[in-house]
């Protein structure tokens, strides 16, 4: 896991970056569009399931900024695991106006199919906040639930890597699951969330070197 964390100036960070600026690219130009319209209509198709539907909703809320941020507000108020909770706090709040700002630029519009599955019991969330920003709300990439969830595996899994060195690759499970879950109920296309996943990567190893995450190994070993 020591390779997720990495500077400005690092292959992983400059890689990266190119990676997000193709996919961006392919999106704004609508190259990837007809591979969008492919997925997006056939998850369309597809829905229905009682008990998947009502688990993809309970999955995408879960990504929700302030279900995150709520997590993020207990670990910091415990002293032990303040320094994730710090870390956490930055990356959710910068990843959710980050992908805000970027998806007033790029303005793609949300997915139009109709959900036809099992109704929903509340509103499914959107979250997108970006300030002086018309039409953010409508917009769709990159993924601001896609960003978190990734953010918030990564975190997780790495403080955790030194106890459970395998296991906690299982962490990555969940953001996996959110963003399959976006698509589901019809809130992004596969690119949203790609995007989304790339750019929070990114991130999170940039932030946590910045907020020297790797010192929480030090205070577990006193």
């Amino acid at each position: 896991m020591q390779n997720w964390i990495f500077d400005l100036r690092s292959r992983s960070f400059v890689l990266l970056a190119i990676l997000f600026l193709i996919v961006l690219v392919l999106v704004y130009f609508q190259i990837s569009e007809g591979f969008d319209q492919f997925v997006i209509s056939f998850v369309a198709e597809n829905t229905g399931n009682p008990t998947l539907d009502a688990l993809m909703q309970l999955i995408t809320e879960s990504g929700d900024i302030f279900y995150l941020l709520g997590f993020g507000v207990i670990t910091l108020i415990v002293k032990k695991t303040r320094r994730i909770g710090i870390t956490l706090m930055i990356l959710i709040v910068l990843s959710t106006l980050l992908t805000g700002y970027i998806k007033c630029g790029v303005d793609r519009e949300r997915p139009t199919l109709e959900y036809e599955g099992v109704s929903f019991p509340v509103e499914i969330s959107r979250d997108t906040f970006a300030l002086f920003c018309e039409g953010g709300y409508n917009a769709s990439f990159p993924s601001g639930h896609a960003a978190r969830s990734i953010v918030f595996g990564i975190v997780l899994a790495y403080v955790l890597s030194q106890r459970f060195p395998r296991g906690c690759y299982l962490l990555f499970t969940y953001p996996v699951l959110v963003s399959l879950s976006r698509i589901y109920v019809l809130e992004h296309y596969p690119m949203d969330v790609i995007g989304g996943a790339i750019l929070g990567i990114m991130l999170t190893g940039v932030l946590a070197h910045k907020t020297k995450l790797y010192k929480v190994f030090d205070s577990s070993k006193t």
